[in-house]
């Protein structure tokens, strides 16, 4: 059982630190959400030579001060625009930077609209309790599995453990879906300059729900170690009452047995003792020597003479 109980705490501690792990590095990334945006190309000029635009195909060294001469571009459509590779975390939103090396990154929640911010403060403080409460939880599950010795106490901690993990799960899924409903509005409704043309979840998003999965497992297995103790010893506690009980019934009817012989034995011997000073006091009655009633009329007769 103490072997069986110590497998089941390791899979929770190990499920729990995977779930903390996984949820840092998902909060301090900034690849929850990753794709294209539509630019407009910028002018070439002698810093940038490719994608821009290039007017009479000059490669930029147009004489801008004759106000009467006409640039002409040959590009249309879709060539005149640029498309750039962005990702974007819970802080920050980086996108690639075209006019020169490097990304240019923006506050995240400086982007979203006015109306979804408190969301994504509601979004970005679920979070931070997710990290703690897992970090409460994998202490209480570290402190049960090495630090204690006695079954009671080592009870109460599973509980607790179990209880902070459930509690960190259900903050977790909720800023993960908060945090998704504000990014697809903010792409409905963000800065022109920013709204993707095409998006998609990256690793980081991936990582945050499987920290979650994670989390719920540790949680799921920290509650069936402690239903199984519970039960186990509650099973152990009747076997060893129903024992006992066996045993006490054994050792009364042996009791009762002892006692119904003594009380035979007692009756008898007290049976003999009182039925001996009777014999005896009867004896005692009768004279030890009897007279000769033949004499008695010979004695009579003298004297009435």
């Amino acid at each position: 059982m103490k072997t069986t109980r110590k497998c089941r705490a390791m899979l929770a501690v190990s499920l729990n630190l995977l779930a903390l792990f996984f949820s840092t590095t998902a909060f301090i990334t900034t690849y929850w959400c990753e794709g294209t945006q539509k630019v407009p190309k910028p002018n070439c000029n002698k810093e940038i030579k490719l994608n821009c635009i290039n007017f009479n195909g000059t490669g930029g060294n147009v004489n801008s001060s004759k106000s009467n001469q006409v640039h002409y571009s040959w590009d249309t459509g879709d060539d005149k625009f640029l498309f750039r590779y962005f990702h974007t975390g819970i802080w920050y939103s980086c996108e690639e930077n075209i006019n020169g090396i490097g990304e240019k990154c923006r506050n995240f929640i400086d982007l979203a609209p006015a109306s979804e911010r408190s969301v994504l403060w509601l979004s970005v403080i679920s979070e931070v309790l997710y990290i703690v409460l897992l970090v409460v939880g994998f202490s209480l599950m570290c402190l049960e599995l090495f630090h204690s010795s006695n079954v009671i106490d080592g009870l109460k901690l599973n509980a607790f453990a179990a209880v902070f993990t459930v509690l960190s799960g259900l903050l977790g899924m909720v800023a993960h879906v908060m945090y998704t409903q504000v990014f697809q509005v903010t792409v409905s409704l963000g800065p022109e300059d920013w709204r993707p043309h095409s998006w998609d979840y990256g690793w980081s998003f991936c990582l945050a729900w499987g920290s979650f999965t994670c989390c719920m497992a540790a949680s799921v297995t920290t509650l069936n170690s402690y239903t199984k103790t519970v039960i186990e010893f509650r099973h152990k506690r009747k076997l060893f009452e129903q024992s006992l009980r066996e045993e006490q019934m054994f050792i009364d009817r042996e009791a009762i047995n002892y006692f119904r012989e003594r009380s035979i034995q007692s009756i008898s011997s007290s049976v003999e003792i009182f039925a001996d000073p009777t014999t005896s006091t009867a004896k005692s009655l009768m004279p030890e020597t009897s007279l000769d009633l033949s004499e008695i009329p010979e004695v009579l007769g003298e004297d009435q003479c």
